[in-house]
């Protein structure tokens, strides 16, 4: 394939920033500056001292046509918002099969994961993939491409963990097990009271702690997830996610005592809970191990303050 055609090809890319620039949609500010920093050093023509380098060239076409586009659209939350959002509009249109298509690639069971599980794999993913994108040029195309194809069926993945939370929340609230619809009527009044009450949609904020834990997790950043997910905690304190995610971070640090009172508590919560489950079985807590009530409570109070002496904060 002759340069032209390829940086052709790579032009396309940019309806997807984020894999052009080979980061996570969950990226901040600073991870954003950083990969495009990473990138604008290796793509430099000083890199490419041998003048008959073929790819002396194109690496600095793929600067300023392709990465420094990408970043133009990213840097600013505006922006990226808006990026995010067309995204999700297009993986609104996939259907199962390209889920099962992509777990075909990876070898793995995508949908059967539970969604913390299904975001620490994707962040994995996209981070190995970054690893080896911008090594051979030659083929950034095709790593490129698969990478907007993971953003993608992340995104899809996402709305469907939403849709089954809220079918699990409207069935616990349920006097039966049936799913009942709501009134129409009702549901115009609820949404005038909505409307009311504030001009905005409501933020979940103990979902965006719950997401930055999970970055911070990926880096290693220890104190900081753990901070994230007691922040979470405190909004939504019946959230298994958050106790499973809080007891695996507490585990990698090999504080055992800890992740085990919080394993223990995501099974409370959810006794089917995945990754829950997966850790319970590495610490050896037995699926009928059930803690008595106030044990428990006096268990979590000093984890917790283990985990403001171990942070350093508080």
């Amino acid at each position: 394939m002759s340069q032209n055609s390829l940086l052709s090809e790579m032009l396309e890319l940019l309806v997807d920033p984020y894999a052009v620039l080979g980061v996570s949609v969950n990226a901040d500010d600073r991870q954003i500056f950083k990969r495009y920093h990473v990138l604008a050093k290796l793509l430099h023509p000083d890199n490419y001292i041998n003048i008959h380098n073929p790819d002396k060239e194109l690496a600095g076409v793929i600067l300023t046509r392709l990465i420094n586009p990408a970043y133009q659209e990213l840097k600013q939350t505006k922006k990226r918002n808006n990026v995010v959002a067309t995204l999700r509009s297009k993986a609104e249109g996939m259907d199962k099969q390209a889920i099962l298509n992509l777990q075909k690639v990876f070898n793995l069971d995508i949908i059967s994961m539970s969604a913390p599980e299904a975001e620490l794999f994707y962040e994995k993913a996209i981070t190995s993939y970054a690893l080896a994108q911008y090594e051979s040029l030659q083929h950034l195309y095709q790593v490129t491409k698969r990478m907007s194809k993971l953003n993608l069926i992340y995104l899809s993945l996402q709305k469907n963990y939403f849709m089954e939370t809220q079918t699990l929340t409207d069935e616990s609230t349920s006097e039966s097990t049936s799913i009942v619809a709501l009134p129409k009527a009702n549901l115009a009044e609820l949404k005038l009271s909505e409307a009311k009450n504030s001009q905005h949609p409501a933020i979940n904020y103990a979902q965006r702690h719950y997401e930055r834990a999970i970055q911070y997790h990926q880096q290693g950043q220890w104190s900081l997830a753990v901070k994230e997910l007691r922040d979470a905690i405190k909004l939504e304190p019946n959230n298994s996610d958050h106790y499973a995610l809080l007891g695996v971070v507490h585990f990698q640090q090999n504080f055992t005592g800890m992740a085990k009172v919080y394993i223990r508590q995501a099974l409370k919560l959810n006794p089917k809970h995945t990754l829950a489950l997966k850790y319970a079985v590495t610490l050896k807590i037995e699926q009928n191990d059930t803690s008595n009530p106030k044990s428990m409570a006096k268990a979590l109070g000093i984890a917790a303050l283990l985990s403001r002496f171990l942070s350093g904060k508080d």
